[in-house]
């Protein structure tokens, strides 16, 4: 199975170019922090190259820039070319079939990379109180049945069910 799942930031903005029988590929690179730290008790990254087809490359070159937070979910694939000096050359990349946005384009516009700050909960999942006020919505009133008009009420027993 070839299965890959990364989160991290962009290293730089997504290059967005488009074949010639017209579909669009971006690629871009995914810095991915390490578990672990080295004897200075830092953190090391690793750059992971990515590439992203069609619709999805779209998106991701519309709304993603360097610094933004992603989900990648994808698979594995290694190719090989000859360079100008005749040497062989080898490259592996993460195809991706999902990228999920984490980090809102505002967010990542600030500059702000801290993601505690970005996250709408706080550490015990209740809603942080920094979260913008919604625009005034209209609301069901819900003292009422809301499906008072669908017509006779059914009883199902457990006899009905098909399981």
């Amino acid at each position: 199975m070839n299965k890959v799942l990364l989160v991290g930031r962009l290293t730089r903005d997504p290059e967005l170019r488009t074949t010639p029988s017209g579909m669009a590929v971006t690629r871009f690179t995914i810095a991915v922090s390490q578990n672990f730290t080295n004897k200075n008790g830092e953190r090391g990254a690793d750059f992971i190259n990515c590439s992203a087809w069609g619709r999805q490359a779209d998106n991701i070159s519309k709304y993603c820039h360097k610094g933004s937070l992603v989900s990648a979910e994808g698979r594995i694939r290694t190719s090989s070319y000859d360079a100008q000096d005749g040497s062989k050359r080898y490259t592996t990349e993460v195809v991706c079939e999902s990228v999920n946005f984490l980090s809102s384009k505002a967010s990542s516009d600030s500059g702000n990379n801290d993601y505690q700050s970005q996250s709408n909960y706080s550490q015990n999942n209740e809603i942080s109180n920094d979260i913008p006020d919604m625009p005034d919505m209209e609301t069901a009133d819900l003292s009422e049945d809301p499906f008072k008009s669908f017509g006779e009420e059914i009883t199902l027993t457990s006899d009905d069910l098909p399981f």
